[in-house]
């Protein structure tokens, strides 16, 4: 079966990781790293669980007809560089800011702390990447979408299956959806700080 995160991460290329460490200021190469894959563990399953339900799945399908075709991934380390600028039609599909409100919500800065703890990259940079990956997403969504002829019932299953290999082998994935269902509790994050970084770096170093 497809897994949309290990597409995503295959993105991640020692280039764009050294790229985007230092559009966020000169962060540090392993932690932007960690921090990288920790974003699109939250992504893909803040996805997933938008497309719990019939409507959910719908918005979603219309989103990537509309604006997520996939395009930008051919030349996505010029966009976020600035060496390049998005086509007209491009410009909502590189609105990280706009995509991370629909899929996060008021859950945006929880997500960001947690995903801080997790690799020690500051907040306000974490933010930052954020913004940058959210685009790559959808756009890696909306290409597997076209490319696998993917119907409503197609993209649920990509995304529930995806979480669900991720959570027994990715550590990040298992707290970030606990993140996503809980009811703000704070006991994930708790969780989060007692797991420290020794699991989840050698975890995504081996990947």
């Amino acid at each position: 079966m497809a897994n949309l995160m290990e597409m995503l991460q295959s993105q991640m290329t020692p280039q764009m990781i050294t790229q985007l460490s230092q559009k966020i200021g000169g962060a540090d190469r392993e932690q932007t790293a960690l921090a990288a894959n920790g974003i699109l563990a939250a992504l893909t399953g803040a996805l997933a669980k938008n497309a719990t339900n019939e409507e959910g799945v719908r918005q979603l399908d219309n989103a990537l007809e509309r604006d997520h075709d996939g395009s930008i991934l051919d030349n996505f380390m010029d966009l976020i560089g600035g060496n390049r600028q998005p086509e007209p039609q491009q410009q909502r599909a590189m609105n990280g800011a706009g995509i991370l409100k629909h899929l996060l919500g008021d859950r945006q800065s929880g997500a960001m702390d947690m995903i801080s703890k997790m690799s020690g990259l500051d907040s306000n940079k974490t933010g930052g990447l954020m913004q940058m990956l959210a685009p790559m997403v959808l756009g890696m969504l909306g290409k597997q979408k076209r490319s696998q002829g993917l119907d409503l019932a197609g993209l649920a299953s990509l995304l529930s299956g995806t979480v669900a290999s991720e959570k027994q082998q990715n550590p990040a994935m298992s707290l970030i959806s606990g993140f996503l269902d809980q009811n703000n509790d704070g006991n994930v994050m708790d969780d989060v700080a007692g797991m420290g970084m020794k699991m989840l770096g050698n975890f995504f170093k081996n990947r």
